[in-house]
């Protein structure tokens, strides 16, 4: 274990107050690969979820003086300040397509559990991250996040039947892209008469 893991959290803030380099180094160190694999579920590309990681770590390190331990868990604060700093950098490509009273459609946004339990986290980062940079977006925020409709909408100022359709169209999306091809087509065992 290294020094910086087995510091506990509050020297690392303590020392990041004081804008020492070894605790800001620990603290960047001791949640770097959970960060990073946030900014990798909501940009599309290496390079943007690096430079988000970054930046949001530079806000972390200018705003350490604003967080309070007696309100909050470390983690989380940061999480938010890294979720944030992706939302910036996506809405500048993110284009919402504006909605009203669109209900979602339940067979549409079905993935059968079979198809789930044989993905890999990769697997699905992957097909997240070819989304549309809005619908992205709004899947993160409410199915890996949990925020409600309401929430996205004033995080992404667009409005709920906006945040709706986006997941809608994520869930549908995903779908396509994860469930099997019919396997009467391309299975060779299979006798077309008996798929009928």
């Amino acid at each position: 274990m290294s020094l910086f893991r087995s510091k506990p959290h509050h020297q690392l803030i303590a020392g990041c107050k004081a804008n020492e380099r070894s605790a800001q180094e620990g603290l960047y160190k001791l949640f770097y690969a959970d960060m990073l694999r946030l900014c990798y579920r909501y940009l599309k590309s290496d390079e943007l979820a690096a430079e988000a990681l970054n930046m949001g770590f530079l806000k972390v390190f200018q705003n350490i003086n604003s967080f309070d331990q007696q309100k909050g868990e470390l983690g989380t604060w940061i999480k938010t300040i890294i979720v944030r700093t992706c939302i910036d950098l996506n809405r500048k490509e993110a284009k919402f397509i504006e909605a009203t009273d669109l209900a979602e459609d339940a067979h549409a946004a079905f993935i059968a559990p079979e198809v789930l339990n044989k993905l890999y986290v990769q697997d699905l980062v992957k097909a997240i991250r070819q989304l549309p940079t809005a619908t992205q977006l709004v899947f993160n925020l409410s199915v890996i996040e949990g925020y409600n409709h309401q929430e996205i909408g004033e995080q992404l100022q667009i409005s709920e039947g906006t945040s709706r359709w986006h997941l809608s169209q994520a869930k549908k999306l995903l779908r396509n892209m994860l469930q099997p091809a019919n396997p009467s087509t391309n299975d060779p065992t299979v006798n077309p008469n008996e798929a009928l």
